[in-house]
């Protein structure tokens, strides 16, 4: 069962644990015939939740750990006295060859101070990064830094550019990726001296850098990959998730008011359907963990079984198509650092 197809799911962290864990394997085992799988956690428990489904036993095995990180619990705790946690067991399957990538519904901040120990940074970056897809008017386009690096540097704002690129051709199959840097202006002039230098080492290297962006056209505009430090794109990601929130809040509110609003409802139950479909935040579920030597992803902590199982379809098409590898490639024909240059 050793391979690259073979992949490590946490089967014990997230809000709702190795229930959910075990249905998003069976979706993905059968959507993917040649996926297969590592359940990490209490194997007691998971022996007897599978038991309970016709799984492949062939594409299917179980890894005993006999811990859990919580939720809230200090990334540092849980790195230093969790060795044998379900999280830490999943990362290390990666590292000893056993399984081709990670997949964790589990502490962010946890998995990853875990997956940076253990799987430790490619040549060429100093920070690993999150991204994730987020839906536009034309299909998605794909944001990091998500949370992991609150102050960055232009040289990692170029890395992170790099990385994003790298993924979106991997995925996409988009040979020239449209690269934007998320500021407070579409201007030259404006943004901090670090985004401006980071826009410098952008226009010099070889990614299609199409210049600054803003907040709104993270959503509006046609480009492939959004870069930003993690404070401000976890900030404008959870205003993105509060916006679709409010606006689905106010159209229950409009369609129930009355007999009226009520009947409309009925009439264009189909339309919002198709609506509900599109901003599905389960079809967009599966943050990767980019930058790693080898293949992390991260699912949200509350997703049900069908999110899990596209963050497990995410993973697997990053194995398949070889991310990490993708992304040296990219970091070696990436500008010079000027700063590096002139201690030397």
């Amino acid at each position: 069962m050793i391979g690259a197809r073979m992949l490590a799911i946490d089967a014990m962290s997230g809000d709702h644990g190795h229930a959910v864990a075990v249905e998003a394997s069976a979706l993905a085992l059968a959507r993917h015939p040649q996926l297969e799988l590592i359940l990490v956690g209490d194997r007691t428990a998971l022996k007897r939740a599978l038991a309970h489904r016709r799984l492949p036993r062939d594409r299917v095995g179980v890894q005993h750990a006999s811990e859990v990180v919580t939720m809230d619990e200090s990334p540092s705790r849980a790195l230093r006295t969790k060795k044998h946690s379900s999280m830490r067991v999943a990362v290390d399957l990666v590292k000893d060859g056993r399984a081709g990538a990670c997949v964790s519904a589990g502490n962010t901040g946890a998995l990853m101070a875990a997956a940076k120990f253990v799987l430790k940074t490619l040549a060429g970056v100093d920070r690993p990064a999150i991204i994730s897809p987020l839906p536009t008017v034309d299909g998605v386009t794909h944001v990091l830094d998500l949370g992991a690096n609150a102050e960055c540097t232009a040289r990692q704002l170029l890395q992170f550019a790099v990385m994003g690129s790298a993924l979106v051709t991997a995925l996409y199959g988009t040979e020239r990726p449209r690269v934007a840097l998320l500021n407070i202006g579409a201007e030259e002039i404006k943004g901090s001296d670090t985004i401006k230098q980071a826009a410098a080492l952008l226009g010099e290297g070889p990614l299609n850098y199409v210049g600054f962006i803003e907040g709104d056209g993270v959503f509006l505009h046609p480009v492939d990959v959004v870069v930003c430090d993690g404070f401000v794109g976890n900030v404008a990601l959870k205003a993105g998730e509060g916006v679709a929130r409010l606006v689905a809040h106010y159209m229950r509110e409009e369609f129930t008011r009355n007999l009226s609003t009520k009947l409309v409802g009925l009439v264009a139950r189909s339309v919002l359907r198709r609506l509900a479909r599109r901003m599905d935040p389960r079809r967009y579920n599966g943050a990767s963990f980019l930058g790693l030597r080898g293949t992390v992803v991260k699912s949200h902590g509350s997703a049900d079984a069908v999110a899990f199982a596209n963050a497990i379809s995410v993973t697997l098409r990053e194995v398949e198509q070889q991310v990490p590898e993708r992304i040296s490639r990219l970091l070696a024909a990436a500008p010079p650092d000027p700063q590096a240059a002139s201690a030397t």
